[in-house]
């Protein structure tokens, strides 16, 4: 009786909780790591390619590689249903072959589960609009939206199809030694605990639960900037505090495009967002690392 009771207990668990990841890892033998994509479906295939992860017939050919994608697979291109779907098709076959598929979120996937339009293309809306096609008659949340809108309102609404999708995922992952993460991690938020801030962006996002105060903070985890511009001492020494609390060795953000791949502060912050996405036309890059401590730049 105690068994069944426990079987259906897990069979009811919210989606988010799960399916979402540990937000803490052991080291990998393999770790790749790819930044902003921005709805640029050729892109992300060119860069799972040159990560050696994913053939010209979209199967897994990594084997226990475990893939990163720091989030903004949204806004700017007209892809981005295309390139959610293949990284959600080809997970299972990651893990099958003993590696994985860890995407996360990053501000512009708040801001389209928040309603945040202003960055998605005319075929962006298109893309979703079957969903509004087959959607309740009843549903009054869209009249406040126009019908070219509609379908994208109910695919990323929290408690959305593809919202509940991005339920699945973290914002903040570490891997041995290593955080990655879309912004940067700042001392404001290191005694928040990680696996705290991803329960509630991942509530948030399946619509379980009101909207987290820190989706919007400039410093927040999202957002940040601060490892991502000059590199100051005193910036330096924040991101040491921030990797010393958390006994890591290097973060890996992405959110600000640079021209390639770079470290600052001896290599303990690591930038991959490259602006590969057709919108800024950027050469794709990967960020390779090996057995926890040899970094590679792979093009």
């Amino acid at each position: 009786m105690k068994v069944a009771l426990i079987i259906l207990f897990i069979l009811h668990m919210p989606l988010a909780v799960a399916l979402r990841p540990p937000s803490r890892i052991q080291a990998q033998s393999r770790v790749v790591a790819i930044g902003d994509v921005h709805g640029d479906f050729s892109a992300t295939q060119k860069a799972l390619k040159i990560a050696k992860v994913m053939n010209d017939s979209e199967e897994w050919i990594g084997g226990n590689t475990f893939l990163v994608q720091t989030g903004d697979q949204l806004d700017r291109g007209d892809g981005e249903r295309q390139l959610i779907d293949l990284l959600e098709k080809l997970r299972p076959k990651a893990q099958k072959a003993g590696g994985d598929i860890l995407v996360l979120n990053g501000n512009h996937e708040a801001m389209n589960v928040d309603l945040d339009f202003r960055y998605v293309t005319q075929a962006g809306f298109a893309n979703f609009a079957n969903l509004y096609n087959h959607s309740r008659s009843d549903d009054s949340e869209l009249d406040d939206f126009p019908q070219y809108m509609r379908g994208r309102v109910l695919a990323f609404r929290p408690g959305g199809k593809y919202a509940k999708i991005f339920g699945q995922h973290n914002t903040l992952m570490i891997i041995g030694q290593t955080l990655f993460l879309h912004g940067g991690l700042t001392p404001d938020y290191m005694y928040m605990e990680l696996e705290n801030i991803n329960q509630k962006i991942a509530d948030w996002m399946s619509g379980e639960a009101a909207r987290p105060d820190f989706i919007t903070d400039a410093r927040g985890p999202l957002w940040s900037r601060d490892y991502s511009s000059d590199m100051s001492p005193a910036k330096c020494h924040e991101l040491e505090q921030v990797l010393d609390h958390l006994a890591l060795k290097r973060m890996v953000v992405a959110h600000t495009v640079f021209d390639h791949i770079n470290s600052a502060c001896q290599n303990k912050v690591w930038r991959i967002d490259v602006g590969m996405s057709n919108a800024y036309g950027g050469e794709v890059e990967v960020l390779e690392i090996l057995h926890d401590k040899i970094l590679n730049i792979l093009r």
